[in-house]
């Protein structure tokens, strides 16, 4: 199969789809892979390395969109989707549901989009959303904190305090994997805080983790109200695969917040946990609503592109592996948890949640296999 791996175009998205070593698999395996010049050098991964590797470098975008397989990192941007052909196979984090200009155009090209955050592994978890979801975790704690501090607008609160002073308050909505991370920085800062969650299992499992430093609240609107109306930062990381984020976080929680907190919606790709909440880039990544600022970069794990990149090709490697190999008929007939990841085939929709929330009929991927 001729793969083509291209230079990223969102806005400060300096990841890439393969490393070096994940081209060296996939021409081993006899596959000719193309990869776009300089898509890796702001990483450290320069032409020499890909093509040590056994890759063909081409200069340009229309070149990679000649491939039977693109595999990249974030969704195309305007000048890729006008590049997509009939049949072509689309391996990326693709983030659906709050896009309908993508899903029509996905739609309207015909081709079989694989989406990264959809994909699950036999325990049912999100194996290749996984890694970026610890990494955002964790950088909402880094970024929050620098947005509190007064030279960056925030209400000069110090994360971990200091002696004789009281720590900053954190609140995290949601205890899945971004939220069990962001707590896990949160607290090494020396915050006090509190996660909120619906799950009373996975509750009892954060309080098992991480004992009496971290407070657990049961997710309600009067605790979710109360919790966010106490604290400094607050992270939103709900996550309902495939489907719009809930609005957990309203514009009067919002108004109630101290002034000069922050709001750090990591769940910004599913459309965003606040009502407050709008897509940024890291070029302008931050705004002010009620005196309250507001971080909602939608390719957060991008400023740390390299540690990224390397993360998420860690987890990819086999199923991109696995569809070059047998096809994607074969490999999503044979993979339960692949087939899952198959958001729009040939002119359908068919993942559920997406035809649900965009008004699309839904079509069953093994119907089409």
């Amino acid at each position: 199969m001729k793969i083509g791996i291209p230079k990223e175009t969102k806005n400060h998205e300096y990841r890439i789809g393969a490393t070096p070593s994940l081209v060296r698999l996939l021409v081993e395996a006899g596959h000719v892979v193309l990869v776009q010049t300089q898509a890796g050098l702001a990483i450290g991964y320069d032409d020499q390395l890909f093509v040590s590797a056994g890759a063909v470098i081409v200069h340009s975008i229309e070149e990679i969109y000649e491939c039977e397989m693109v595999v990249k990192v974030k969704e195309p941007q305007p000048n890729e989707l006008a590049l997509l052909k009939k049949d072509q196979i689309l391996f990326c984090y693709l983030h659906l549901a709050p896009d309908p200009v993508q899903t029509a155009q996905l739609i309207e090209k015909k081709v079989i989009a694989i989406a990264y955050e959809t994909v699950t592994d036999a325990a049912g978890r999100l194996p290749l959303l996984i890694p970026m979801s610890e990494i955002a975790g964790r950088i909402a704690i880094q970024v929050g904190a620098t947005c509190l501090q007064l030279n960056h607008g925030g209400r000069g609160v110090l994360l971990g305090g200091v002696p004789g002073v009281a720590p900053a308050h954190v609140t995290v909505i949601g205890g899945g994997i971004v939220g069990t991370e962001a707590a896990r920085m949160a607290m090494g800062l020396g915050a006090d805080v509190t996660i909120v969650d619906k799950d009373l299992n996975r509750l009892r499992a954060l309080d098992a983790l991480f004992g009496p430093h971290l407070k657990t609240l049961y997710s309600s609107t009067a605790n979710i109200e109360e919790a966010v109306s106490q604290a400094d930062l607050v992270v939103g990381s709900v996550l309902i695969p495939g489907k719009l984020a809930p609005k957990l976080i309203t514009r009067k929680m919002i108004k109630n917040m101290a002034h000069g907190s922050v709001l750090v919606d990591v769940a910004i790709d599913q459309g965003g946990c606040a009502e407050t909440s709008r897509p940024t880039s890291h070029g302008d990544p931050t705004y002010v609503v009620d005196g309250i600022m507001h971080y909602c970069v939608t390719n957060m794990p991008g400023a740390c592109a390299r540690t990224s990149t390397q993360a998420l090709t860690n987890a990819t490697a086999d199923y991109t592996l696995m569809i070059a190999n047998k096809g994607w008929r074969k490999a999503l007939a044979e993979h339960a948890g692949l087939r899952q990841g198959l958001n729009v085939c040939q002119g359908h929709v068919t993942n559920e949640s997406v035809a649900h929330d965009l008004g699309y009929a839904y079509m069953p991927p093994s119907s089409l296999l």
